[in-house]
């Protein structure tokens, strides 16, 4: 008998947040868009299209089909207008099997299955880091979302847990993904890339300036470290300045740190795997995160990791970082000088962190994905 191939399914991903501009913008989200399109893997019975507005998405993602939009969805309410009125009508003109919104909504009118990503509800969690009708919206959207989609894809357990506690979401309908490190992040130099100036003696932050990064306790705890260790080390805080970033400048000027802490705003991601190898110790003391990449990449570039043992970050460093409570001044204190007098210790949290980084890859994210595809669309023919 002659084999049949399984009929291809039409798959349509929402990836208007997408954003290849290099800016502060390309961070996060992006981030997981933009490497899980990358990763979808190619598939006898899946075709892609990709919604989106990024001119430079034809060159980076050659292999998928590209439905562009005129309408400036980096704007968000150019975006929700979209999302709301435009897609329906481009889901039945590319006759669509299955939609992937890939962040938090999906619009009203729709008539086929459809799977949404929620990453983390950090608007719920810290509403005041949110403007009012920022946070509003993603809490509407992604309440509905969640309740009418096929399935829910997490990030992370920590993600699934808070969905099932603040919307009731069932457990069994949410599929944990999660997200990987690009292969640049490792502990070999590329040596066709300039490396950055930096101080010869570091301990690394990267991410948002913001209350909900705990950022200040970080300078706080770093005080205590230069005071009792005389360490020679500077401070670098890589990110752009976020919502209420007003904490790090005190926290700065009353510990008198100002030619101690090195603030270089955002640095793009080709360029960070330089900082995180250069530094004696990463340090995210973080509050709440919906995975925590930026420990992650640390830990894919060889340094030694200080993380909180909140929200998350568990799940991305396991036995391979020291964890503090974001709230024990004291004891970041005490990992940070721990990390950087215990020749020893550093040697294992180097060697463990680099085998807890090689389990997370987008390659698996992108067959994971996949997988839930399938399973919603066999769900569907099921049910027909």
């Amino acid at each position: 008998m002659p084999t049949v191939n399984p009929p291809v399914k039409h798959i349509g991903l929402n990836a208007h947040l997408l954003n290849l501009s290099g800016n502060y913008r390309s961070a996060g989200i992006n981030w997981y868009i933009y490497h899980l399109l990358r990763n979808l893997p190619r598939a006898d019975d899946l075709a892609y299209t990709v919604f989106t507005s990024e001119p430079r998405a034809r060159e980076t993602l050659p292999r998928l089909s590209l439905a562009p939009s005129r309408l400036p969805t980096h704007q968000p309410l150019a975006r929700i207008f979209w999302e709301q009125f435009v897609l329906p009508f481009e889901i039945r003109r590319t006759k669509l099997d299955l939609l992937h919104a890939l962040a938090f909504a999906g619009p009203r009118a729709l008539a086929l299955p459809w799977v949404v990503t929620v990453y983390d509800l950090s608007f719920i969690r810290y509403p005041q880091s949110f403007n009012t009708a920022n946070r509003l919206y993603l809490t509407w959207a992604t309440r509905d979302a969640v309740r009418r989609a096929n399935r829910v894809i997490a990030i992370s357990a920590s993600t699934k847990r808070d969905l099932v506690a603040m919307f009731g979401v069932a457990e069994n309908k949410i599929d944990v993904v999660y997200c990987g490190t690009d292969p640049m992040f490792s502990p070999e130099a590329n040596p066709h890339l300039a490396a950055p100036v930096m101080p010869e003696k570091m301990i690394l932050y990267v991410g948002t300036l913001e209350p909900r990064k705990n950022v200040a306790p970080l300078i706080r705890a770093f005080a205590r470290v230069k005071r009792e260790l005389r360490a020679p080390h500077k401070l670098v805080l890589i990110g752009a300045r976020g919502w209420k970033h007003t904490d790090v400048d005190v926290a700065i000027a009353q510990e008198n740190l100002r030619d101690e802490i090195i603030l270089p705003g955002y640095v793009p991601s080709e360029d960070l795997p330089a900082w995180y190898r250069a530094a004696d110790l990463f340090v995210y003391p973080s509050r709440y995160e919906g995975f925590g990449g930026p420990a992650l990449e640390a830990m894919a570039c060889g340094t030694p990791v200080v993380t909180s043992n909140a929200s998350a970050l568990p799940e991305v460093v396991g036995d391979a970082a020291l964890q503090i409570a974001p709230d024990d001044l004291d004891a970041l204190t005490d990992a940070m000088m721990r990390s950087l007098t215990d020749p020893g210790l550093r040697e294992q949290m180097r060697a463990r962190g680099l085998v807890q980084a090689a389990r997370f890859t987008w390659t698996r994210a992108g067959r994971g994905t996949a997988a839930i595809y399938r399973s919603v669309l066999a769900q569907g023919a099921r049910d027909a």
